[in-house]
């Protein structure tokens, strides 16, 4: 998918995020994404939840190499994997609770995630919070990286907060409702701005040691 049309409206819309897009170059937002199921990316939510994105790859990755050989994963596989196992990889213990939420959920309710493509972003995120341990930030997740909805800002997320107030010299770190405020002039394309403001942090584009 070409993001051309995006990357130019946000050009013309921002030219703090203009200067970013400048710097970091070419989009490559579609290939962000190595889930094979929904399953594995609802995992991959999880395990990133409160951490870097590159912690949360790492412990992924031994997941991957743990349970699925290349295998697209199952709940099967999920429901019978071990605390021990799981401790081993990486996961923390509240963590690997809400797998077990979510393996139990998708057992005995999986059928409601075959239309999951097909709902609005919002009817997408109270569906996923169903589950205990999956909230707004982590549905969001599903909707960027595996549905690969355009228009998603996790107005919530450190990682954004902080590229924003480095990208607009704020004093502060601004909080989720001025995120979403500044966010406004991004519509129709807030996923692919937040997609640049995620590699700020990881290039140190922005000056930003983390």
């Amino acid at each position: 998918m070409q993001y051309k049309e995006a990357i130019l409206y946000l050009q013309e819309t921002d030219p703090k995020l203009s200067q970013l897009i400048n710097k970091v170059g070419e989009c490559h937002f579609a290939s962000a994404t190595p889930q094979t199921n929904l399953l594995s990316a609802l995992v991959w939510a999880i395990i990133a939840q409160q951490i870097s994105t590159v912690a949360a790859n790492k412990i992924y990755q031994r997941f991957l190499i743990h349970y699925t050989q290349e295998e697209p994963l199952q709940v099967t596989t999920l429901l019978q994997a071990t605390d021990e196992d799981l401790r081993s990889i990486g996961i923390s213990r509240f963590k690997i609770r809400y797998l077990r939420n979510l393996a139990q959920f998708i057992s005995s309710n999986g059928s409601i995630f075959d239309n999951l493509e097909n709902l609005d972003d919002q009817t997408v995120i109270q569906s996923l919070s169903e589950i205990k341990g999956i909230g707004q930030w982590t549905a969001q997740m599903i909707l960027i990286f595996w549905l690969q909805r355009l228009d998603v800002l996790p107005s919530g997320d450190l990682g954004i907060r902080r590229a924003i107030q480095h990208l607009y010299e704020l004093e502060k770190i601004p909080s989720p409702e001025a995120v979403t405020k500044i966010g406004e002039k991004w519509k129709p394309y807030r996923t692919i701005a937040s997609w640049y403001l995620w590699r700020s942090l990881s290039d140190s584009i922005l000056g930003i040691n983390l």
